[in-house]
């Protein structure tokens, strides 16, 4: 299971200092938000999750298979849209450029593996999101 602490301080402004079992990163909310942009922001955060899972996904696969998959560009874009009720929503738009000796047969089964990413699945499939506050 994974895990995540995130710590704030009201002295830091916006900036969120994350910690996992072996890694240190930071978060901050942009300038126009009253952050001081000095990391990237959460959805930053959260589309580049999934561009990595996705290519650590396919060059996982690739290599099983033994395809000569030799480099992964994703590009993910989040973007706002009117739903069908007027609601705005959000869309993510995923472009993965591949290069290497592949077939066409090879890039589709790519394509559709693509969606079978772990990040992927979280984000589309359903979800439950528990919170428990302690106050000290």
């Amino acid at each position: 299971m994974a895990k995540v602490i995130v710590k704030a301080n009201a002295a830091n402004g916006f900036r969120q200092e994350i910690s996992s079992d072996n890694h240190a990163f930071a978060s901050d909310a942009p300038k126009e938000f009253g952050g001081s942009d000095s990391a990237p922001n959460p959805h930053e955060l959260l589309l580049g999750s999934l561009g990595a899972c996705t290519a650590i996904t396919l060059q996982m696969y690739a290599k099983r298979k033994e395809w000569d998959l030799q480099s992964i560009n994703v590009d993910v874009q989040e973007e706002t849209v009117a739903g069908d009720d007027g609601t705005k929503k959000s869309r993510i738009v995923r472009t993965i450029e591949m290069t290497g000796n592949l077939t066409d047969e090879q890039v589709t089964n790519l394509k559709g593996i693509a969606d079978k990413c772990p990040i992927h699945k979280l984000l589309e499939g359903p979800k439950q999101i528990e919170t428990t506050v302690v106050h000290k």
